[in-house]
């Protein structure tokens, strides 16, 4: 247990079972226990003598944690890479304390310092478009070769499709779970959480062993959003629970962006829906950076030093020879003859620059040995 407890140095060893217990109580949340918390009451004090205030329901339930249950908590936090953030650590993120019903503690598995990153969520629907994915990917990508965190909920569809963007442009990734964090859902992406754990780390407010339930998606949205500058809607139906991510952003002061798409495309109407209720539109990952650009200021100016040098170790400035291809080769259909003569490069590399960028998705081939830019607006 020494081990644990020098593991979260803010804490001693009874302090963490104390706070655990809280996290574990039933039915008594955020909501019941920040205003006490936040009023200057330790875990302890509210376990041993829980203010008469709360009722005499919610103090049985203070006075008997499911101490089983913490200590299957204090097991999970011995492997490697767990840790636990209570309300009140000074490695709990900042924007997220801000909030009414904060977390009462973060349960997190990977780099807990990459919560601190400036980060902006990307969330949409579990089903989309090929063009959809496609897109989340691209911006997703873009956002890490900038420097920018992509935070999302390991969802299916948008959600897997940000994360992977973050990763492939070697950038970090946060992935907000609706359970604990020793159990995936959806299992589909289990193997892309183990790499998100390597490159990121995977936040959730819910202790181990919790299994995945419909109450605990909306709650989980709030955590997505309140870490984020901003939130960004891919593809979303006019019903879908990313609109209430970004109903939850607009609480909290994030700004909220929408991709628009086909009159024809019922993905597209959650987007349009936003617009319509003051979303900002846009067409580019470049136009979602310049209009955080002030906040994005103010916030690498209020980071602690190594925060500042961990972000630039993400930052990943595109290749000059690429930025010239691609400048090259405008937005129609063109050979790699007609590369080399408006590029000046050889031959060899235009064709090495050409198979790189298509195996990143940013171009594709066309019949005829013709080549033309993926997307060519999502990113620039």
């Amino acid at each position: 247990m020494c081990e644990i407890a020098s593991s979260i140095p803010d804490l001693s060893e009874t302090e963490l079972r104390n706070w655990l217990a809280l996290i574990r109580l039933p039915g008594v949340g955020p909501a019941t226990l920040n205003p006490l918390l936040r009023g200057g009451l330790s875990p302890q004090q509210l376990l041993q003598q829980p203010p008469s205030q709360l009722g005499e329901r919610v103090c049985a339930s203070l006075r008997n944690p499911p101490w089983k249950l913490v200590d299957e908590d204090l097991r999970w936090l011995e492997a490697p890479a767990s840790n636990f953030l209570p309300c009140t650590s000074p490695g709990y993120p900042e924007s997220l304390a801000q909030l009414r019903d904060a977390p009462l503690g973060l349960f997190v598995l990977g780099q807990q310092q990459n919560l601190h990153l400036p980060q902006i969520a990307m969330v949409g629907s579990r089903n989309p478009s090929r063009g959809g994915a496609q897109t989340a990917q691209e911006f997703a990508r873009y956002f890490a070769r900038s420097g920018i965190t992509v935070t999302s909920g390991l969802a299916m569809g948008i959600d897997a499709a940000s994360h992977r963007g973050a990763l492939q442009g070697g950038g970090s990734t946060l992935a907000v779970m609706a359970t604990g964090l020793d159990r995936v859902y959806p299992a589909s992406n289990r193997d892309l959480a183990h790499e998100i754990a390597d490159n990121g780390a995977l936040v959730s407010e819910f202790p181990p062993g919790t299994s995945p339930r419909r109450g605990h998606f909306p709650r989980r949205n709030r955590i997505i959003s309140g870490l984020s500058l901003g939130v960004l809607i891919v593809e979303a139906a006019p019903k879908s629970g990313s609109l209430i991510t970004a109903r939850l952003a607009g609480e909290q002061s994030r700004e909220v962006f929408a991709i628009p798409g086909s009159i024809h495309n019922p993905l597209a109407r959650g987007c349009h829906q936003l617009i319509r209720e003051g979303a900002k539109l846009v067409e580019t990952a470049a136009d979602v950076l310049e209009e955080l650009a002030p906040k994005l200021q103010q916030f690498m100016c209020a980071l602690e030093p190594h925060h500042t040098e961990a972000a630039d170790t993400h930052k990943q400035p595109p290749d000059p020879e690429h930025k010239q291809l691609m400048d090259a080769m405008g937005y129609d259909p063109v050979s790699t003859d007609i590369l080399v003569e408006r590029t000046g490069l050889a031959p060899e590399a235009v064709s090495s620059m050409l198979l790189l960028l298509e195996m990143e998705g940013r171009v594709a081939s066309e019949p005829g040995g013709l080549f033309i830019r993926a997307n060519a607006d999502a990113t620039s």
